[in-house]
Order: C-alpha cells, then sequence, then structure tokens
C-alpha cells in the first residue's frame, strides 16, 4: 500500500513538473509583423534560422514576421495603398510621407506618443525633439521617424595639386573662382601638354527639391542666395527660378559656358560618365558626394592614374552679396507607422516598443547593424567594428553577411562607429591616408540652406508639363539657344505662370505654413 501511495505521489509530482514546463514552454508569443525597407535590397531577407528571431522570441515574448517592401518607391506606395484598402496593414510598417498622411486621413495609423516612454533606449539618439516634431500632425504625432541618410554629404573639392602647380590660392567669391576655372581650362594643369582639361565639371542630376539645372550647379546658385527649387523662407518663400537673384545667377553661367571652362558635355552626361571623366582628370572642380569621391574602390582608378593628385574640400565661394552655400538639405526621417487595427489588440503597441527598445540596446545595435561578433564582424585595438579577422563569407560586408543586416537603417543615426565601420580608412599610392571620412566633417561644416518641409509639398496637377518647361527653359538660356535678357526672362516667367506655377506657389505656401514649416 505505501509503494502504491509513494508511486502516485511520484507520479503526481512529475505531472505537476511536466504542466508547468509545458505552461512555460507555450506561453503565449505576441505576433509582430514588420514591413521594412531593406538595407541591400538584392541581399535578401535574413534567414530561418537568424539569432534575433531566437531573441525576439525568448526575451521579448514575440513572434516576429518580416517582409520587405519594394526598392522602387512607387511600388511602395501601391503596396501599402492596397493593403490598406483591404484592411490588411501590418502592424509596423516603413511608409512615405504622402500615403503616410492619406492613411492618416483615412484613420487608418495610430497615434504613437504613449509608445516613447517605452523606448528609453531610443529617447537620445533616435526620438528626439525634431523627429517626434517631423510626425505630428494636429498635436498627436502619428509615426516613428528614424534617421535617414546622410545630409550635407556633398561639397565642391578641387585639384589642390593643379592650384600648387600654377601657383593659384583656393577661390573664396565667384570671381575668383572663375579666374581659377579659367587656368584649369586653359593652363594646362596636368602638365601633358595637351589642351584637355576643364575648370569645371557637372551633370544634370535633377532631384524634386533640386530642379531646373540640378544639385552639381548649386554651389553657384547658392551665392546668389537661390540654391535649390524652392526659397522656404516666410518672407520670400516660393520657387526660385522666379526670383529676380536666379536671372543673375543664370548669366554667371552662362559667363562660365561662353568662356568654354565648363565640360561642354554637361547636359548629356550620366552619372557614371560624369565620375569616370573626374577619375581620367578632366576636370579641376567639381560637387561631389564624399563616398563616391574617397571611398577605397572609388578613389582607386583616379589614384592609380595621378597618384600624386589630391582634391580638396573647397568653400562654396561667395557671391555679390556675400551669400554663400553648397546647396539645399532636408530633414531626412524614414517614417515607421502602427496600424489602428494593431493599436487595438491589447498589449500589442508595448510589444513593438519593446522589440524597437531593446533595437537600440548596445546588444541590439551591434546585432542588427553589423551581426554577430566572431562571425559577422570584429572590434580592432580602437574599440571599432570591422569586418578583419571574421570569415570571408560572413563579415557583414559580403553578400551572406548583408542578409543579417537588413534591419540596420532601423537602428543606424550616424554614429562615430557606424561611420568608421562604412567608410575606412586606406593607404594611397604615394603612402597618404585617404577616406570618406576626411570629407565628411568638413563638408557638413560649410553653409547650407535649410529647406526642411519642401519635400513634402504637393506636385502640381500638372507637374510633368511644368517641371519640362522650366528646366528645359533654363537650360535654353545659358546654352544661348534663347537669348538671356531679363525681356526675355520675364516672357518666360509669365508662361510659367500659365502652366500654373503661380497657382502652385499659392497652394505650396498654405501647405507650408498650417505645417509650421516656414520661418
Amino acid at each position: 500500500m505505501k509503494r502504491i501511495v509513494k508511486a502516485g505521489m511520484i507520479m503526481l509530482l512529475m505531472l505537476v513538473v511536466i504542466a508547468s514546463a509545458f505552461g512555460q514552454g507555450t506561453k503565449k508569443l505576441v505576433p509582430i509583423e514588420l514591413w521594412y525597407g531593406a538595407a541591400i535590397t538584392e541581399a535578401g531577407p535574413p534567414p530561418d534560422d537568424w539569432v534575433f528571431y531566437k531573441i525576439a522570441r525568448e526575451q521579448l515574448g514575440i513572434d516576429l514576421k518580416l517582409m520587405a517592401e519594394p526598392s522602387n518607391e512607387n511600388d511602395q506606395d501601391v503596396k501599402i495603398l492596397a493593403a490598406a484598402a483591404a484592411n490588411q496593414l501590418p502592424d509596423i510598417f516603413m511608409v512615405r510621407r504622402e500615403p503616410w498622411q492619406i492613411l492618416i486621413k483615412q484613420g487608418l495609423v495610430a497615434p504613437v506618443d504613449d509608445m516613447y516612454p517605452l523606448m528609453p533606449h531610443r529617447a537620445e539618439n533616435w526620438f528626439d525633439q525634431d523627429s517626434r516634431a517631423y510626425t505630428t500632425v494636429n498635436g498627436k504625432s502619428y509615426g516613428l521617424a528614424f534617421p535617414g541618410s546622410l545630409q550635407r554629404n556633398e561639397d565642391l573639392v578641387i585639384r589642390k595639386d593643379w592650384l600648387d602647380k600654377l601657383g593659384l590660392k583656393m577661390p573664396a567669391n565667384l570671381d575668383e573662382f572663375f579666374n581659377v576655372c579659367y587656368a584649369f581650362t586653359y593652363n594646362d594643369p596636368d602638365g601633358n601638354g595637351k589642351n584637355d582639361t576643364y575648370g569645371f565639371g557637372a551633370f544634370v542630376e535633377y532631384f524634386d527639391q533640386e530642379q531646373y539645372m540640378g544639385r552639381r550647379f548649386d554651389p553657384i546658385m547658392g551665392a546668389f542666395g537661390v540654391a535649390g527649387t524652392w526659397n522656404m523662407t516666410k518672407q520670400n518663400f516660393g520657387l526660385n527660378v522666379k526670383k529676380p537673384e536666379y536671372y543673375d545667377a543664370l548669366q554667371f553661367v552662362k559667363k562660365m559656358i561662353d568662356a568654354k571652362i565648363i565640360d561642354p558635355d554637361w547636359p548629356s552626361l550620366k552619372k557614371d560618365d560624369f565620375r569616370a571623366a573626374w577619375k581620367q582628370g578632366k576636370f579641376g572642380v567639381m560637387r561631389e558626394q564624399f563616398a563616391a569621391l574617397a571611398a577605397s574602390a572609388n578613389y582607386a582608378p583616379f589614384d592609380k592614374n595621378f597618384p600624386n593628385g589630391e582634391w580638396a574640400a573647397l568653400p562654396p565661394p561667395k557671391g555679390p552679396s556675400g551669400k554663400s552655400s553648397v546647396g539645399i538639405y532636408d530633414a531626412n526621417y524614414r517614417i515607421y507607422a502602427i496600424s489602428a487595427k494593431a493599436a487595438k489588440v491589447p498589449g500589442k503597441k508595448e510589444a513593438i516598443a519593446k522589440l524597437l527598445d531593446y533595437m537600440a540596446t548596445d546588444e541590439g545595435y551591434k546585432l542588427l547593424g553589423w551581426g554577430v561578433e566572431g562571425v559577422n564582424y570584429s572590434i580592432d585595438a580602437n574599440g571599432n567594428i570591422s569586418d578583419k579577422g571574421v570569415p570571408d563569407d560572413t563579415k557583414f560586408s559580403s553578400p551572406k553577411g548583408q542578409t543579417v543586416t537588413q534591419l540596420r537603417n532601423m537602428v543606424f543615426y550616424n554614429s562615430d562607429m557606424e561611420l568608421i565601420s562604412r567608410y575606412p580608412y586606406f593607404k594611397t599610392a604615394n603612402g597618404r591616408t585617404m577616406g570618406p571620412l576626411l570629407y565628411l566633417k568638413t563638408f557638413q561644416n560649410f553653409p547650407w540652406t535649410n529647406v526642411t518641409g519642401s519635400g513634402t509639398i504637393k506636385p502640381h496637377p500638372n507637374n510633368a508639363d511644368l517641371k519640362r518647361y522650366i528646366n528645359q527653359g533654363v537650360q535654353e538660356f545659358v546654352l544661348g539657344k534663347r537669348p538671356l535678357t531679363k525681356e526675355n526672362f520675364a516672357a518666360f516667367i509669365a508662361q510659367m505662370d500659365k502652366l500654373g506655377a503661380a497657382e502652385w506657389e499659392k497652394t505650396a505656401r498654405q501647405e507650408m505654413d498650417d505645417a509650421g514649416y516656414l520661418q
């Protein structure tokens, strides 16, 4: 009898233990569906055995499901708006500002003000006052604004070795700028006895906020106070092309073209052609992006061709009234929104906040930014992250390594750790230390024109025809295809207004006033 009782007690104890273990092992996970913007679209998604999935389940109590959004912005918009129409928006998703505003009006995204206190690790470097303001509409924050790509990362650069050879000083104003470009064109700065150089190199690179001739000419337009498409000051808001100073700026550009000190192929050059040309020693001054100029792989062809060549950062030249600007910059954030449907599920917003806050811890930051130490990255003697000493096929810069850093845009905030790992220093052919970061800080400290908010201006209904008319007309003026006189330019502006420019300015001003962007 005693044996039976004892056996029963043992069995009961075992059942309790098993039940307890079973209960812990089957604790209900919070499902979270996240649509993300991939860091490297061609690399593919994280693998099924990604360690972060395990951490999400075991440490955070989250069953994480990921889906990469299309790389093309238009396709992103279509996917998100289609999901919204079907009431199938994911719990958290990256969204561009225009469709995001539509979703707010439709009541399909939730306010997130109550989430900020739940994410203390993100308070300083991610969700600061500026980022919260970026997603605030009518006093409520409807999205989480993650820092975007590096701002103010381009500038004019000049061949310092050419300056030294010709005994010239760095130009400080437009007159000196013109004279240096002239000398670089006609005084054989490379000493090869050939007439094969131009003072200034450019190509046409349009963005909605940088129309007319594109951003490569912005340092010249900035000397007249008309860099970029829009003037975003409260006192003088409007299209820069309609400002009196814009006519003066065109006169200066035309003077350069007439003197043949700009590469005459600039209207038809593509970006790759432009970059091949400076690596072949064709230009003495240009505006270029810091990594495109000085990252190891990008700089190598120039270094091979000109081991003693040297590009120096050039402050934007001052114009007639002392103004100067490299160009424009806009507050740059990636918006992640929480669907209203998700917000109605008890505990869902709290779980999302827990997930995002873990990403911002030191452990999560390194894991999502670079992977696993010893597998995807190493720490060098200076405490910097490196891909040295880890397997070639798994290091974070390898195709396989890139799959485990696809969410890095949700954790990166352009810290020194990130920049050094992404843009390492190297030695040139003649032993000089080179690297993009030697230029970045200098570029960022030069004068720039803040146009925050201009990227949210809605296109004119006749946008394609209007932009084509303006951009084509500006080029025709500077190229001499249309005489650049005040009378002709006034007629050009009048026709622009007939096509909708005046109406566009009026509507845009109301948008910017309502949003509080004009200062």
